[in-house]
């Protein structure tokens, strides 16, 4: 039996919602898992545009919506610590304290997390997780990235 792909992040129906008003709104987004500033480890939402993905920052997947993408990073080292995660974004009720595109909605983005089985963390290892070096022209080179 194989493994089927598995993504390293999704998002809930509700947190697409707000994803595509807040896309409806600002233009482009991305996401960047944060590693413990202002919002602890939030999920910040940015326009493309105001965010530069650093060169060990880890693309996790880009989130699918129609023609939009809505790519998905976390930090290198945030990212060996999370690698044996899949992360979903949700999003809840109140006001985060970050600089994320949402703040001013009433809701914020939040991570919720299960552990890959071991099928799953085989077969993942065996994926290059990009990083922000290895796409040439950054967040913007992420339509040919893993999802």
């Amino acid at each position: 039996m194989t493994t089927p792909a598995v993504a390293r992040v999704g998002i809930t129906p509700e947190a697409a919602v707000v994803l595509r008003r807040l896309r409806a709104q600002h233009g482009p987004l991305m996401f960047h898992q944060s590693g413990g500033c202002c919002d602890g480890s939030a999920p910040m939402c940015f326009p493309t545009s105001e965010f530069i993905v650093g060169d060990a920052d880890v693309l996790l997947g880009v989130l699918r919506d129609g023609d939009a993408e809505t790519p998905v990073w976390i930090s290198g080292s945030q990212f060996e610590l999370w690698k044996h995660t899949q992360l979903l974004l949700d999003v809840v009720a109140g006001r985060g304290a970050g600089f994320s595109v949402e703040a001013p909605e009433g809701v914020r983005f939040l991570t919720r997390s299960r552990v890959f089985d071991p099928a799953e963390q085989a077969w993942l290892e065996a994926c290059h997780a990009p990083r922000g070096r290895d796409l040439p022209g950054g967040e913007a080179a992420t339509s040919e990235a893993p999802g």
